[in-house]
């Protein structure tokens, strides 16, 4: 498996990313296009224009909900963890003074890291992106599928 790090973390699904959003926004758009072009059916274009949007939304819509959600709890009970396994106490103190974006950029960090950038991203605020970018030994999420 290729070695992870901030350039190429990111994850696409094809199927869905790559062959159905597109075909369903290209759907959409030529619909409308249609619409404007064929007076006599006018209606009718429009409705499946609008359906195909619904469509389209709801794919987008639906999947990330239940999917970032399941996977902002996993990543907060990660950070809590670690946490404990390095402080040997709670997080809330320190999760109060991050965003979840940053406890998320938190998670790709080396155990010698970890600790670190921790401290310099609650004393800087540093943004998500800063902390990725920051990361010498990056710790891949290699379990996603």
């Amino acid at each position: 498996m290729k070695q992870q790090n901030y350039s190429n973390y990111k994850r696409y699904y094809p199927p869905h990313h790559f062959i159905f959003l597109p075909f369903t926004g290209a759907l959409t758009i030529f619909c409308f296009i249609k619409a404007y072009n064929e007076q006599d059916l006018r209606c009718q274009w429009i409705l499946l224009g609008v359906l195909s949007f619904c469509i389209l939304y709801l794919a987008i819509m639906v999947r990330q909900h239940y999917a970032l959600g399941n996977q902002n709890r996993i990543v907060r009970l990660e950070f809590r963890l670690r946490y404990f396994e390095f402080f040997a106490k709670s997080s809330k103190k320190a999760e109060k003074q991050l965003t979840f974006g940053q406890i998320a950029a938190l998670r790709f960090t080396d155990d010698s890291e970890f600790e670190a950038l921790l401290n310099r991203a609650i004393q800087e605020n540093l943004s998500p992106d800063d902390i990725k970018k920051s990361i010498k030994n990056w710790q891949g999420d290699y379990m996603r599928r």
